[in-house]
């Protein structure tokens, strides 16, 4: 273990590993593994949804409306009936819109920043503050959205069962300007964790502001890697019988089932929700893209359908996860480099280093021609504490290059240890 090293040890690691970097330098790499993107021929599974509407009469839904028109504010009944199926809720507490899932988290913010929801005394932006339970490593993302706006942002440490419970009742049952949390609940963006019966009832339950907000983000609800799923008990359930039925809003979409770019997004929602976003959201559109949405039902049909497809993407998702988990495990298990998640699904694994390396990792994977996330974006306002944090994204480089990609960090963890273990010995 490293732990033990001398310093005679440490500089004969140094030296090798720095040797090792300078080889990869001189290669002139120019690779990216920043961000958790499918690839071209990954995308190419779903090429046969581009053929799901071909004639005009293709166009027309069951009730005989032409879709091509305006209208049809919260989404075509039938793409509401699809998702009613994966969020395992009735189809009119669904709203079916465009191709983004965190566009509508962002609007219904916004829409209570300006007019508040049901169970506000005023909106949100009348308010002396606005905080956010932010459970960390989280998405970077949803982080930028509370920054973007002003809110002030509020760690909470993820544990193996999901975020703490303990701190996040302590915090809402004694301060109402906590309006809302963040939650990515199945294979969790970084770290694949997957929140427990317990965690998803005692935030169903829990004591918190009357306009409190969980938004219930289950972007990888069906991305399984493992033949096994991981469970998810339903919030939306469990908050209408904790008698908090407006608590939650749960988003989706198919941008990782169909195209990043021209997917379908939705939210479940009570009827108080939906309704009071919808007074607002009358003023920004005279509907979705209803083609899309149609050619997303026609194609996939129901979620056994979904789920039969997303068996096509985890067996070319599995190789890639399976070298990252190969390489880290022959150049960096068992010797108190890092340790890394291991997850059923999703898009990450979630490397942690000695404390107060990532940030070194990063900057020698950038002088070598890679580029990963930055250090510290898992956490609110970028600031990790400990510096110790990578988020690493397998997904869109082909194997070959993964492979490299992989053991140059490798190389560059083991080089920026030495580094920091050579200097606190002087």
């Amino acid at each position: 273990m490293i732990s033990d090293f001398s310093k005679e040890q440490w500089s004969a690691v140094y030296r090798a590993a720095k040797d090792e970097f300078s080889t990869y330098c001189t290669r002139c790499l120019n690779l990216d593994m920043s961000r958790g993107k499918p690839s071209s021929l990954q995308l190419n599974v779903t090429e046969g949804l581009l053929q799901a509407l071909q004639t005009n009469e293709d166009c027309y839904g069951e009730e005989g409306t032409d879709y091509r028109n305006y209208g049809i504010l919260n989404g075509i009944p039938e793409a509401r009936r699809f998702f009613a199926e994966l969020f395992e809720v009735p189809a009119e507490n669904v709203v079916v819109g465009g191709n983004s899932s965190l566009n509508m988290m962002y609007d219904s913010i916004v829409t209570a920043m300006l007019f508040g929801v049901p169970g506000s005394v005023r909106p949100w932006s009348r308010e002396k503050k606005i905080r956010w339970i932010c459970p960390a490593p989280g998405y970077d993302r949803h982080f930028a959205i509370c920054e973007s706006l002003g809110i002030e942002m509020i760690p909470v440490e993820m544990k193996a069962d999901g975020p703490d419970m303990d701190r996040i009742e302590e915090l809402c049952a004694a301060d109402d300007s906590i309006k809302g949390m963040w939650s990515v609940p199945k294979y969790s963006n970084p770290e694949g964790k997957t929140y427990s019966d317990e965690v998803v009832r005692r935030l169903a339950s829990m004591k918190a502001a009357p306009d409190f907000r969980i938004y219930w983000d289950n972007a990888y609800i069906v991305h399984d890697l493992a033949d096994k799923s991981d469970k998810l008990l339903n919030l939306f359930d469990e908050c209408v019988k904790a008698g908090n039925p407006n608590r939650v809003l749960t988003f989706t979409s198919t941008s990782k089932i169909s195209f990043p770019g021209s997917g379908v997004a939705a939210m479940a929602a009570s009827e108080d929700n939906i309704k009071a976003l919808n007074a607002v959201k009358t003023f920004q559109t005279i509907g979705p893209d209803k083609l899309n949405q149609l050619r997303h039902v026609r194609y996939f049909k129901n979620k056994q359908g979904i789920v039969e497809h997303m068996k096509r993407h985890a067996e070319y998702l599995r190789p890639h996860f399976d070298v990252a988990l190969k390489e880290l495990n022959l150049q960096l298990k068992d010797d108190g480099y890092a340790t890394w998640t291991v997850p059923n699904g999703g898009y990450f694994l979630s490397l942690d280093l000695v404390d107060g390396s990532a940030k070194r990792v990063e900057e020698l994977m950038k002088q070598a021609g890679v580029v990963i996330t930055p250090a510290g974006a898992a956490f609110p306002y970028h600031h990790d504490p400990k510096d110790r944090n990578l988020r690493i994204a397998p997904t869109y480089p082909p194997v070959e290059e993964l492979e490299t990609c992989i053991r140059l960090l490798c190389v560059c963890v083991k080089l920026a240890t030495a580094e920091r273990h050579l200097k606190s010995a002087n």
